[in-house]
């Protein structure tokens, strides 16, 4: 008998549901939502994208316990939503201010913390694409230290860009401090993740065809095209827009690959 996890689109599922990426997929969309006026709604779009994971989770893969991601990210809106209604209208102004910075801080905590108990939150993904064989193996491991440590890093640096334009320049809605910064080290993040594996498991082996700093670069050189062109339409910066797409396309040039194989993402084993 067919189940949901066994048709296209199950499978399609599970293998969505085995980044590490999705487990922060409601803390992304909540900082990135968050600010004055949209607490309420950040709180609970991000709180139903973490309940609709936890359940396609149990449905696609049966009898697999929760990860340290995917219960915090549920116990955290929970709690969240509740505060927001159970609190004064001045703590309530407060959330609305630095919700997206607390967010982040508590990713960042997150991670490290993992790392600190010795099981980065990484590796509970990384094991659903790796056979058991390879779980206890050094560079299995310290693949997924090294991730978890760039994303922890990456949250870190999204709550102080959050701080900076809260506390410096006291404008929540600084189109750098709030988008632009945040977005870019998220997927700065996103990149490394996909790419690091592969680079680990070509030295591993003595492959010639190690994927090089390009590879890994030259995505991201590109996204100065369309954050200068954003800077030039939003904000009254002709010249920093310009020189930032000039910026993208020379690097994008200088950076393109070659005939370079781009890494499957999955961890090293």
């Amino acid at each position: 008998m067919n189940t949901v996890a066994d048709s296209a689109v199950g499978r399609w599922l599970a293998g969505f549901l085995e980044q590490p990426a999705v487990g922060m997929a409601p803390w992304i969309v909540f900082a990135l939502l968050s600010g004055p006026g949209r607490f309420e709604v950040a709180v609970l779009i991000a709180l139903g994208i973490s309940i609709v994971f936890v359940v396609l989770g149990r449905v696609l893969h049966p009898g697999t316990s929760f990860k340290i991601l995917e219960v915090a990210d549920v116990v955290f809106f929970a709690v969240l939503a509740i505060v927001g209604v159970a609190v004064s209208e001045a703590t309530h102004q407060w959330l609305e201010t630095y919700a997206d910075e607390v967010a982040n801080a508590a990713l960042a905590l997150i991670a490290f913390g993992s790392m600190a108990a010795r099981v980065p939150f990484t590796v509970q993904y990384a094991r659903e694409q790796v056979d058991p064989e390879y779980w206890s193996t050094p560079a299995f491991l310290r693949t997924n230290y090294v991730i978890t440590a760039v994303w922890g890093l990456t949250f870190l640096v999204a709550a102080a860009s959050g701080c900076v334009g809260d506390l410096v320049i006291r404008d929540p809605d600084n189109i750098w401090t709030s988008w632009i910064i945040p977005i870019l080290a998220i997927i700065v993040a996103l990149r490394f993740t996909e790419w690091y594996p592969g680079y680990v498991r070509a030295k591993a082996r003595g492959s010639e065809d190690v994927p090089t700093a390009s590879g890994l670069f030259f995505p991201l050189v590109g996204l100065l095209i369309p954050v200068g062109v954003v800077i030039l339409v939003v904000e009254d910066a002709t010249w920093l827009g310009i020189a930032l797409i000039v910026a993208g396309v020379l690097g994008a040039r200088a950076l393109k690959p070659g005939s370079e194989e781009e890494s499957d993402g999955r961890p090293v084993e």
